[in-house]
């Protein structure tokens, strides 16, 4: 089960929270702004919301699966900061996709011409726009179906580039715009093709 503070949904403003826990069974649906409301004032637990308004409340990263994220993060933020060709983002980063889902992938990439059509308010809330890059790391507790659905919704809404990392296996998914997923076994690097020009993911700590 999970845990996440309930707040009155009706409620621009929300009032004293509350703890509880919710059942694996029971569905709740909450709007953007609602959303929006609920991760702001719960910033220590991972939150989603899919296309239909389901919240989905996420374990926080256990801190192994955290240290391979830093690593993954850092080497997409040094690349950016070297090319300034756009914005990179970690897994705390939340960004309201067209279809109506609000996700935070565990790592991401904007291109800056993109960005730069946002208003300020746009780019200091969740950005409306899907990633031109998405990273996802399998942690403990997700499964690859999941993980995989996630996938093609960041292709389906936009994305031209998405990895999904599974450790556990040692395998890596790529998906790509208009293309069939490709499935690498144990790879030592990921090259950013033309989406990430020159950037190359080494996964050396991702496996150790």
């Amino acid at each position: 089960m999970h845990q996440f503070y309930d707040k009155t949904m009706t409620q621009a403003n929300f009032t004293k929270s509350i703890a509880v826990n919710i059942p694996p069974t029971l569905t709740l649906t909450v709007t953007h702004e609602q959303f929006f409301e609920l991760a702001q004032a719960n910033r220590d637990l991972q939150l989603e919301r899919n296309a239909t308004g389901e919240l989905i409340v996420m374990p926080p990263t256990g801190s192994e699966t955290g240290n391979r994220n830093l690593d993954m993060e850092g080497q997409l933020w040094l690349w950016n900061r070297q090319t300034k060709l756009g914005k990179a983002f970690n897994s705390s980063t939340g960004f309201s996709l067209p279809n109506g889902a609000d996700r935070s992938p565990d790592a991401s990439w904007v291109r800056q011409e993109r960005w730069d059509l946002l208003t300020p308010e746009q780019q200091q809330g969740f950005a409306p726009l899907c990633p031109d890059f998405v990273l996802e790391l399998r942690s403990k507790n997700d499964t690859m179906e999941s993980l995989r659905a996630k996938m093609r919704e960041y292709i389906e809404n936009g994305a031209r580039l998405g990895w999904l990392i599974d450790r556990q296996n040692k395998k890596v998914e790529i998906y790509r715009e208009s293309q069939a997923v490709e499935v690498l076994n144990h790879p030592a690097t990921l090259s950013g093709e033309d989406v990430l020009p020159g950037f190359i993911l080494d996964l050396t700590e991702v496996w150790s």
